[in-house]
């Protein structure tokens, strides 16, 4: 298992002074990996589990996602729909969505995202290994536009700190652990802000989440609204993501820390505990697991059982 510490942030990736910001090592772990499949070398003071279930997010500065010559003229906007932006693959199914070109790009696409997964996925088995069993894999994408300038609704805008939390897909209370990494290919980083506390974001925004029917939740779901029930732990998730998205104060106030990651780097973390928001750079890929909450080394860290807590009673 690998062990861990205190991450080590290089001066030139970290932005300018913000309001109220934590010690980035309360926030970020870094551990050296210079291939999805290892070896690992790290000093963190715990397991890289441990890590992600506290809420940090793993940072790995030297694991690129290499493309060979005849995929970099992939990184373009102009790879995926307009109206889309990013490109999706569902590789239980091998469905590639909202990419434009020919039948030989489209497969092309595929290859590279298909590639991207196993990637991903041989990394998590490496470094999570209590996870292997019982992952559930969520889409990969290619995220090929500039994140910022983009006019968007505050609900869609993901330049604003949130929580991940998904109007049509309910996770009745399973965890959403991603994994990001920067191929942009000028040089530019991917620039996040990470935000407070899970269980601090909670209490500021669960008296805004009111509201929760049963009946509702289960004509959005009959009428093909939602692709699964949503329970009242995915009512008051997303109530708190459009809550924290269209709070113009906190987004201004609340405490947060600015962080880049430059091309050839990887990070992952539980998005539905990390505030977080993406507020600059191009040409990325990502790719999103699932997990049950009793899968979890402690799952009293869920944000599931910190809102049952807050709440009183059970929300799934």
């Amino acid at each position: 298992m690998p062990v861990a510490g205190k991450a080590h942030v290089p001066n030139h990736m970290v932005a300018s002074t913000m309001k109220r910001e934590r010690d980035l090592g309360e926030i970020l772990e870094t551990v050296d990996v210079l291939d999805w499949q290892g070896p690992i070398h790290t000093n963190m003071s715990g397991s890289a589990v441990t890590a992600l279930e506290d809420g940090k997010v793993l940072y790995f500065p030297r694991l690129a996602f290499e493309l060979p010559y005849e995929e970099r003229r992939f990184l373009s906007p102009s790879v995926a729909d307009a109206r889309a932006k990013n490109v999706s693959f569902d590789a239980s199914t091998g469905a590639l969505k909202h990419a434009v070109g020919s039948a030989a790009d489209l497969s092309a696409i595929t290859a590279m995202l298909r590639r991207y997964h196993e990637h991903a996925l041989a990394l998590l088995r490496l470094l999570l290994p209590p996870y292997s069993d019982t992952l559930d894999i969520g889409r990969t994408s290619f995220r090929p536009a500039e994140i910022a300038g983009r006019h968007l609704s505050a609900k869609k805008d993901d330049t604003r700190l949130h929580i991940d939390a998904f109007p049509s897909t309910p996770t009745r209370g399973k965890r959403i652990l991603r994994v990001f990494t920067n191929v942009n290919p000028a040089g530019h980083s991917r620039e996040w802000r990470l935000g407070a506390p899970f269980e601090d974001v909670a209490r500021a925004f669960v008296t805004r989440t009111r509201g929760y029917s049963p009946v509702v939740a289960a004509l959005l779901n009959a009428f093909g609204a939602t692709k699964s029930y949503r329970t009242a732990y995915d009512h008051v998730m997303l109530k708190i993501h459009d809550s924290m998205k269209a709070d113009e104060t906190y987004q201004r106030d609340a405490e947060q820390n600015a962080f880049s990651f430059p091309p050839g780097s990887t990070w992952m973390a539980y998005t539905d505990k990390v505030s977080h928001a993406a507020t600059g750079g191009q040409h990325l890929f990502e790719q999103t697991f699932y997990l049950p909450v009793n899968a979890m080394i402690d799952p009293s860290k869920a944000p599931l059982r910190i809102l049952e807590r807050i709440a009183g009673r059970a929300l799934v």
